[in-house]
């Protein structure tokens, strides 16, 4: 599923129009999301599979100049690109880091929240992934997950066979790996796609 993502000539180009073009629902409603983290002045937030980079600005601006922000990717293009947009948008509090595919290589205890938008269903190995995100978060630590709606008989074609896992197999999932949920919410923008807030047990 990521090969794309670990190609060497990936055209990052191509996936800022994939990506942040306004028929995109997370992307309509990145403010909204970030607002419904409720993320406070100087917490520390990892944006998990961060991409291109369009919840950056939302979340440097919800810690504010004494929080951070690890914008953490895969690909290389892509961190080469967060670090980039950072720099140019002026976002200081922002750190961009290559992440592995098993593990978000943060150290213990790092972090106060982390957004994992669209990404969780790209997790080749869940388990050692939010293992190791469990391990990042500080105690209390949130987890906001945003994914698509996977309902047979429902859900497009290409939803069904690109998502592994439907609310609540991630839900299922995710009380495995250490972590509870604390709701669902609503916002009112999103249709195609969930969105609930985990904490580290």
């Amino acid at each position: 599923m990521n090969d794309s993502f670990l190609d060497p000539n990936l055209d990052v180009g191509a996936f800022v129009q994939r990506f942040e073009g306004e028929s995109r629902e997370v992307f309509a409603n990145r403010q909204a999301i970030v607002d419904a983290m409720n993320l406070g002045t100087g917490e520390v937030v990892a944006d998990v599979g961060a991409g291109t980079g369009p919840f950056l600005a939302p979340l440097a601006h919800a810690v504010g100049s004494t929080g951070k922000v690890f914008a953490l990717d895969i690909a290389p293009p892509f961190v080469e690109r967060l670090a980039k947009r950072a720099a140019e948008e002026d976002l200081q509090g922002v750190e961009a880091r290559l992440c592995s595919e098993d593990s978000v290589d943060l150290p213990a205890a790092s972090i106060d929240a982390a957004l994992i938008c669209d990404v969780y269903h790209h997790f080749e190995f869940p388990r050692s992934t939010m293992g190791s995100l469990q391990h990042a978060l500080r105690e209390g630590g949130q987890v906001v997950i945003v994914d698509f709606e996977r309902i047979p008989g429902v859900s497009s074609d290409w939803v069904l066979g690109h998502v592994r896992a439907g609310k609540d197999e991630v839900v299922a999932e995710m009380a495995e790996f250490g972590f509870e949920i604390v709701e669902e919410i609503e916002v009112p923008g999103l249709r195609e796609n969930w969105i609930a807030r985990f904490r580290k047990r």
